[in-house]
């Protein structure tokens, strides 16, 4: 499906779930949710390639903050506690309208059952579980954080994806998800599995994320995209500010020769509520990569600003400061500067959400 098709038919189904929902409320919940972002965004240093005379670059801002998306969300009450559950959520960039992708849902789309006593299973598309990095995330998962240095392993969508949340019990909660690699002959061949835990009890937050991707033939042959990652972390909070810490491991063991297979990713950050409007983020974050990757050291600091429940100003500032043989970029982008080149990226913009 091309990327117009996609989007009229976004459409289209939108205009037909709006026409199904009113008449359908008394059983059925559905809601339309959605948020746009955009605004400017500034990084230098951008290394030259075949196209590109690189250095600095001044663009429309798209997701540095966070994806554009909308979606449709419902729930039917089958009694007994137990309900039905489903969610379609497509992110687009609103620079220029262009979906994240062509695929008509391209974040979620699931179906499943929920009880408050056995928990909640699902299936579907939705985001990989390693996600779960944005409640460790001072800064939320925005361009400059934790996806940076990882060159976004962290952040992935997952298809054929089968997943189990549980209930919470006694502030313990845990969730197991499996994406099926759907190839003939094999069981393991671009598959996606992964497990989350979280104990919770006052200001105090622990998590706790394994998960694994698979390459086409079944191997962890990338450190950046077919590898291992564990990563666990906490979040305290103290009057009005919310402290972080975090670490993550990523292990590539099928990597070609003098490839990467090992990197060690740390952060500490914090968040700041100045007022109930103003919140003020702080967070520093360091890679090490085996084998010739490097390291780099990434800090960021930004602002958010509610003008209402649903309107907010953004503004985040962050520097990357690479090894004599690392190439990270600023942002989670392929703007990467020279090797052993350090590299200044900025962002403000808008968002509202519906």
């Amino acid at each position: 499906m091309n990327r117009t098709t996609a989007v009229r038919g976004m459409l289209a189904c939108g205009l037909a779930l709006a026409g199904w929902t009113a008449p359908a409320l008394a059983q059925t919940n559905v809601t339309l949710y959605g948020r746009v972002a955009s605004g400017i965004d500034y990084q230098n240093n951008v290394a030259p390639t075949a196209t590109s005379p690189g250095g600095s670059l001044w663009r429309a801002a798209d997701n540095q903050w966070g994806t554009s998306m909308f979606g449709f969300m419902g729930k039917e009450d089958l009694g007994g506690g137990l309900q039905a559950l489903f969610r379609l959520e497509s992110g687009f960039g609103a620079a220029q309208g262009r979906t994240n992708g062509d695929a008509l849902f391209n974040r979620r789309s699931y179906v499943g059952l929920s009880s408050p006593t056995w928990g909640t299973l699902t299936a579907g598309k939705n985001l990989f579980i390693s996600n779960d990095v944005w409640f460790l995330d001072p800064t939320g998962q925005q361009f400059i954080g934790s996806a940076t240095l990882v060159r976004g392993r962290n952040w992935p969508g997952a298809n054929n994806i089968v997943e189990y949340q549980s209930p919470t019990w006694g502030g313990f909660q845990i969730g197991l998800q499996t994406g099926l690699g759907e190839q003939p002959g094999s069981f393991t061949n671009s598959r996606r599995d992964g497990v989350s835990a979280v104990y919770k009890t006052g200001p105090l937050e622990v998590r706790a994320i394994y998960d694994v991707i698979r390459d086409g033939n079944g191997k962890f042959s990338d450190i950046f995209n077919f590898s291992k990652e564990a990563t666990i972390g906490g979040t305290y909070t103290i009057g009005k500010a919310k402290l972080f810490a975090a670490y993550e491991n990523l292990s590539a063991p099928d990597a070609a020769a003098g490839a990467p297979t090992k990197a060690n990713h740390y952060w500490l950050g914090i968040n700041y509520e100045v007022t109930p409007a103003l919140t003020l983020i702080g967070a520093a974050y360091r890679v090490n990569v085996n084998h010739g990757g490097g390291n780099a050291n990434l800090f960021m600091a930004g602002a958010n600003y509610n003008l209402s429940k649903r309107t907010m100003l953004y503004a985040s500032v962050g520097t990357v400061q690479n090894s004599s043989t690392a190439n990270f970029s600023v942002e989670a982008t392929n703007n990467n500067p020279a090797p052993g080149k350090n590299q200044l990226g900025a962002y403000t913009g808008i968002v509202h959400s519906f």
